[in-house]
């Protein structure tokens, strides 16, 4: 068998088929990169397409693996019988509307780290979880993958607090209960306490949903901000009275963009904003005893007319959202008198009032004391 495309590079070829050895190029072949390629070993649905052409295709080959054998069946990847070859790594063109979509849904550079992250993690998952139900979470795993290397890598600068010494904490064993949309983890683990010994093991259960970016559009120069507001279950679930909130744009940071992208794809989807401008605020972990989120908070500067109030929110994630614009002063009443419930909005809002000068390109108060 032939492995050609990205399970050709050695990031996953040496991780899936560590014995593949160099093959003769497919000639009279070429891939269709997009949708296959940025995605490609992240999401069942974007592996390159391949027809026939003037092209050679670089492979390898090797024998089944265990490890393959399990990747392949999760990412819902069969051989294709061409030249007398069995191929893995790429779908057959069903049409001209096969390719036309890989055209126009393709963006990005692919990322052999980030699919070596997501093969890491779906092999060691349960054997006996079904490869279908794994498949159906992909998204929501490459979410999570991508949000954990992005912790490392924002991370590893920040000085440390807690315990002094490299050696502070065991992870012990790693569990997930509840695999659905949203995950839960129940992680085992002991920490070295402030006064030096170790603690007994704990058993701690965190609620896994991915990093999200919140976007408030500010307009300077009429100094008046854009809210929208939507029903939200967990208000639903608590009990709550008045379950539509007052909020901002937001959404979940997609493997592949960065939470600036993914702030301007929001303001768009939900808003139909165009966002010149984000300017970084408290970026921040919403509730860490519990919450495995980090949220990334920005002021979006954005012409805000009259008619930039409305309706939005995508159809396919059955969202009814409504926007309407009213001073940043009023925020900052709302937020000051309770009225602002949601608490992304409400540091936003707080952030604002303490920047919006700054921003406006107006001098600040001085203070004496």
């Amino acid at each position: 068998m032939l492995l050609i495309g990205v399970l050709a590079h050695p990031t996953l070829r040496d991780r899936l088929a560590p014995g593949a050895r160099p093959a003769e190029p497919l000639t009279g072949w070429h891939l269709v990169d997009a949708p296959g390629r940025p995605l490609a070993g992240v999401d069942a649905d974007h592996w390159p397409v391949i027809q026939p052409g003037d092209g050679k295709i670089a492979a390898w080959d090797t024998g089944w693996t265990p490890a393959l054998r399990r990747y392949a069946e999760i990412f819902g990847l069969r051989p294709l019988a061409l030249a007398g070859q069995e191929v893995l790594g790429a779908r057959l063109a069903d049409g001209a509307g096969a390719i036309a979509s890989a055209k126009a849904t393709g963006a990005g550079v692919w990322c052999p780290e980030l699919a070596l992250a997501m093969a890491e993690w779906v092999l060691n998952l349960p054997e006996d979880r079904p490869a279908s139900d794994i498949r159906e979470r992909l998204p929501m795993i490459a979410t999570w993958v991508s949000a954990r290397r992005r912790a490392q890598r924002d991370t590893a600068h920040l000085p440390q607090i807690g315990p002094e010494g490299q050696e502070r904490l065991q992870i012990m064993s790693c569990h997930e209960p509840y695999a659905k949309f949203f995950s839960v983890e129940e992680l085992v683990l002991r920490q070295r306490r402030h006064r030096g010994d170790w603690s007994p093991r704990m058993l701690r259960a965190v609620f896994v949903s991915g990093d999200a970016t919140v976007v408030l559009p500010y307009d300077p120069v009429r100094d008046r901000v854009l809210l929208i507001d939507q029903l939200r279950a967990a208000p639903v679930a608590r009990g709550d009275c008045q379950p539509w909130f007052h909020e901002t744009v937001a959404g979940r940071v997609d493997p592949g963009e960065t939470p600036e992208e993914a702030g301007l794809r929001e303001a768009m989807e939900e808003a139909g904003l165009h966002i010149r401008r984000l300017i970084p605020g408290p970026h921040n972990y919403p509730s860490p005893g519990i919450l495995a989120e980090f949220l990334y908070l920005y002021v979006g500067l954005a012409d805000l007319p009259d008619a930039a109030a409305g309706f939005g929110g995508l159809d396919s994630e059955e969202e009814d959202i409504r926007s309407f614009i009213l001073p940043r002063a009023e925020l900052t009443r709302m937020a000051m008198t309770g009225e602002i419930r949601n608490g992304p909005l409400l540091s936003l809002a707080l952030w604002l009032e303490l920047s919006h000068l700054k921003i406006r390109g107006e001098p600040c108060a001085e203070t004496s004391g």
